[in-house]
């Protein structure tokens, strides 16, 4: 049996003094250096990890440690950290290193929490397979042929291969969810503005959300108690307070629990991944829940409104990796014009390019009104449609991906194809409200499937005490 599969238990062997931070440390090191054909870790903090733990060890003695001391956090390679390379998985970023710690991984840190790598990822959070990374492809410790999700899917596999307690992700349309549903564990996007983004890498800033990969409820709550609240460098993030979250996993009240009609019966669904929703949907009715198929007429837009408007922010925020102040400079160029044409060219992948441009398409001064604007309605009239449903129902439950984990280069040149994968998740993303996947059984090859669900903005306590029910073992008996 694995060692340190909760953080909980980490606590608990630092309590008897039957093992110390430095310990812990080495434990995961020598998991990672085993695993290390997955590419989970672009880099690896070994010497700094070790320090920080032995610190940490002097703290526990002196009885002075914040409430994380002990766990090990691996953070995607989008999050800055001071002194470290951070390149968004992107040779146009390549020698980076980073002169601050972006917020949420300092508070983190704050508490103790020991940061041990950073985890591969697709190019600036863009793909939805991680196989858009300058770094390799990440492999899914279940089925190495089969991709581990995007765009966190280093992270992903990190907590799912047992390399860390704990990882961060982003999701800026399911970018965590997806990979927690191909890969078994759990993760959660909260709500938009709820976690600092100073020291996230932008792609689309409207969208991008810090999220937090685990293999349990609790210490998934107890790592977002910790990194979120109002921060005097984000303007965008929310001043609301910020609940305990790990404290808060007690469920035991009837619910109103909406399922929405064109996701179960969508043709796109694998029929493992029906049924097995089903069957929850089915056992919530069981335990006295009240269990509604509802419609979501709008279901059909949200993901051309999501890529209308991701891609634009897209082309704005990767404007300034241009080679001429960080980052990679092209060897060719003969004057300013092919500096910056050839940077760009040689410097960002092919997903990454096809965003640029299609986003550079949609604001366009012909076609500004037509796309980008109307697309800003869209996404108000869904998110609109989304709240109004989470004022009647306590939440709305839907399988988070249409497929099991597919095999690497099966959507490769079809991008329509790969961009279905977020056919689910993108409907939180685009009202901004919480979602998180649980592991709901496997399918018939052996591979996980996700359930998603829902609930209304910085309702993450309810929606963290409804997930811990669902993963509980006595739901599941």
């Amino acid at each position: 049996m694995e060692k340190f599969r909760s953080f909980d238990e980490i606590r608990k062997s630092l309590e008897k003094k039957e093992t110390d931070c430095k310990a812990i440390v080495k434990y995961y090191l020598s998991k990672i250096e085993t695993k290390a054909q997955l590419n989970a870790f672009v880099e690896v903090y070994s010497q700094s990890a070790l320090e920080q733990a032995a610190a940490i060890d002097e703290k526990i003695a002196a009885g002075k440690a914040g409430k994380l001391a002990g766990m090990v956090i691996g953070i995607k390679d989008v999050l800055c950290y001071n002194e470290h390379e951070s390149n968004a998985s992107s040779k146009i970023l390549e020698g980076f290193e980073s002169q601050f710690t972006g917020t949420a991984v300092q508070r983190l840190i704050d508490e103790d929490a020991i940061i041990i790598g950073r985890l591969n990822c697709d190019e600036f959070g863009m793909g939805s397979s991680n196989e858009n990374s300058v770094h390799g492809k990440v492999l899914n410790a279940i089925d190495e042929t089969r991709v581990p999700g995007g765009s966190s899917g280093g992270s992903a596999v990190a907590v799912q291969a047992n390399l860390c307690t704990v990882s961060l992700g982003t999701d800026t349309g399911g970018s965590v969810r997806q990979p927690a549903a191909f890969t078994g564990v759990i993760g959660i996007k909260p709500t938009y503005s709820r976690v600092s983004r100073f020291g996230l890498i932008a792609y689309a800033s409207s969208f991008d959300t810090i999220g937090v990969f685990s293999n349990n409820v609790k210490d998934n709550a107890l790592v977002l108690e910790t990194m979120a609240g109002p921060d005097d460098y984000d303007s965008t993030s929310s001043r609301k307070p910020v609940p305990a979250y790990s404290k808060l996993l007690h469920f035991d009240k009837p619910a109103k629990i909406a399922y929405l009609k064109e996701t179960v019966h969508s043709e796109a669904l694998q029929p493992e991944i029906k049924a097995n929703t089903l069957n929850v949907l089915e056992k919530l009715k069981e335990e006295g829940h009240k269990v509604e198929e509802v419609n979501f007429p709008l279901l059909d837009y949200v993901l051309p409104t999501y890529y209308i408007l991701t891609t634009a922010e897209a082309s704005s925020n990767l404007s300034r990796f241009d080679g001429v102040k960080y980052g990679y400079r092209t060897p060719n160029a003969h004057n300013l014009e092919s500096m910056y044409k050839l940077t760009r060219s040689e410097g960002f992948g092919e997903e990454v390019k096809r965003r640029i441009m299609l986003g550079t398409f949609v604001l366009s001064a012909s076609y500004y009104d037509a796309y980008f604007t109307k697309a800003q309605k869209v996404r108000k009239l869904i998110k609109d449609y989304t709240e109004d449903l989470l004022t009647k129902y306590d939440y709305i439950v839907l399988p988070t991906t249409p497929s099991t984990a597919f095999k690497f280069g099966e959507h490769s040149n079809d991008p329509v194809a790969m961009y279905l994968e977020d056919l689910f998740t993108v409907q939180a993303s685009v009202s901004g409200v919480p979602s998180i996947s649980i592991p709901n059984g496997k399918d018939d090859k052996g591979l996980p499937i996700g359930l998603q669900i829902m609930t209304n903005s910085f309702k993450e306590a309810e929606l963290y005490a409804f997930a811990n029910y669902l993963t509980a073992a006595a739901f599941n008996k």
